[in-house]
């Protein structure tokens, strides 16, 4: 496996993105949905609170916010990228990718922004795709245990490899760099998800953070095994990796965004329902009945869900929100909505089943039905949703999800300039000194 990690780094080594321009632009399209998210999730009490005490115990010099003049201190790279990580997923409106089984860009942009003001932007787009790349390779080799969660797994090891090419690395010691995550990558259980605890929120800002210390001990001469990730594979996951795809194709163009804040699994079901919401009358609605594949059932099976956590990993959450409000946002999680009745007798009604055949051929969709007091049935199903390689957002629907994330946290306006600046500055622009720098003009 070694050799073929090698193989991959030495390809992207050698990859001009200005030459590439589907992977730039869907590079620059993540940057942006990522940090839309950011903006939302640092609105959350425990992230604040989070970066105000990382500040004050180990300060730094990374600033994010306009208040950051007033700031006491800023934050030391570690802590920024776990505060980063967090806010990025605390809504579950982050991106991912299919084949990976989980979202390889929130890690490696948390582990790079903290040192994106010493990077132009072309630089900091390759470092990005590089980790990206690596990362999305190893989610569809590493496959976690039952009762295991993603995000403090094989995230790392493209956060590992974006910092080591970001720190001008070369290909060897790059895949030395991810060798080195693999020998400590943790394991993060699926049991807050459950429990509705938000300390899963943490474990992508984990990957991010062993991403950074992996590359900088590599950096400084620390030695790996070039057999870890394989080691790990066997020790951790009890299992022989699958095979790690060395081919010259860029996964980061299967990467999704999400229209909804929810995890993926929930959108199939949540699409199926805002398209017969505009046709049902839900006083008559009796029974729902939601079919989906396997996976689902098993991250998303959350019923009656007491916490904004286990409801976005609850299929029949997600499908009664959208009958009820028609969408599915982190407004939804906020109270008065979150507790309305209605919307809970909703989700009561729901029954879920596997579908076999898309459990086989691995495929996603929902099937859903309405039953209603008058005798009338309604069907839809949904195999793909906004987002996917098969319906891809268009930039002014990326733009506009941007804009409605940072609202709160700056003018539209500001919202507006700081989306096209991202997706349209020239690759020797240098977009993101002001977080390094509390007296710069901030976005924020």
């Amino acid at each position: 496996m070694n050799a073929q990690l090698l193989s991959v780094i030495d390809w992207l080594d050698a990859v001009v993105l200005d030459r590439e321009p589907a992977v730039q632009t869907h590079a620059r399209w993540l940057v942006l949905d990522t940090l839309g998210c950011i903006v939302a999730g640092r609105r959350a009490v425990p992230v604040s609170e989070f970066e105000l005490r990382a500040a004050a115990a180990d300060p730094g010099s990374f600033y994010f916010s306009r208040d950051a003049s007033s700031a006491a201190f800023g934050l030391s790279n570690a802590n920024a990228a776990m505060m980063l990580a967090m806010a990025a997923c605390w809504d579950e409106a982050c991106e991912g990718h299919a084949g990976a089984h989980g979202r390889p860009g929130v890690a490696v942009l948390a582990a790079l922004l903290p040192m994106s003001s010493r990077l132009t932007y072309g630089q900091f787009l390759k470092s990005f795709v590089v980790g990206y790349e690596i990362g999305a390779r190893f989610g569809a080799s590493l496959r976690i245990k039952k009762g295991m969660h993603v995000d403090g797994n094989w995230p790392a090891l493209g956060a590992a490899a974006a910092v080591a090419h970001a720190l001008g690395l070369g290909p060897v010691k790059i895949a030395q760099a991810v060798q080195m995550a693999a020998c400590q990558l943790p394991m993060s259980l699926y049991l807050p998800v459950r429990s509705g605890d938000t300390s899963r929120n943490t474990y992508l800002g984990h990957s991010a953070q062993l991403g950074q210390s992996a590359a900088l001990a590599v950096a400084s001469g620390v030695t790996a095994p070039g057999d870890a990730v394989l080691e790990y594979a066997q020790i951790g996951l009890s299992q022989v990796p699958g095979a790690f795809d060395s081919t010259r194709r860029f996964h980061i163009l299967q990467g999704y965004f999400k229209p909804y804040a929810a995890v993926r699994h929930v959108h199939y079901g949540a699409l199926a329902a805002h398209v017969l919401r505009k046709v049902v009358d839900l006083d008559k609605v009796d029974r729902i009945s939601l079919q989906v594949y396997e996976e689902a059932t098993v991250y998303c099976g959350n019923r009656a869900p007491q916490t904004p956590l286990q409801a976005q990993f609850s299929l029949s959450f997600g499908l009664a929100a959208m009958l009820r409000w028609g969408r599915l946002d982190p407004w939804v999680y906020r109270e008065p909505q979150f507790q309305d009745p209605w919307l809970q007798a909703l989700e009561a009604k729901v029954e879920v089943s596997v579908d076999a055949q898309w459990t086989q051929q691995q495929r996603r969709g929902a099937r859903l039905w309405l039953e209603c007091s008058d005798g009338t049935r309604l069907e839809k199903e949904i195999t793909t949703v906004p987002g996917d390689a098969q319906m891809p957002f268009t930039e002014p629907e990326l733009t506009d999800k941007f804009v409605s994330y940072c609202a709160g946290s700056m003018s539209e306006e500001k919202a507006l300039d700081w989306a096209h600046l991202l997706l349209s500055a020239s690759s020797d622009a240098r977009p993101f000194p002001f977080w390094n720098s509390p007296t710069e003009n901030l976005p924020c």
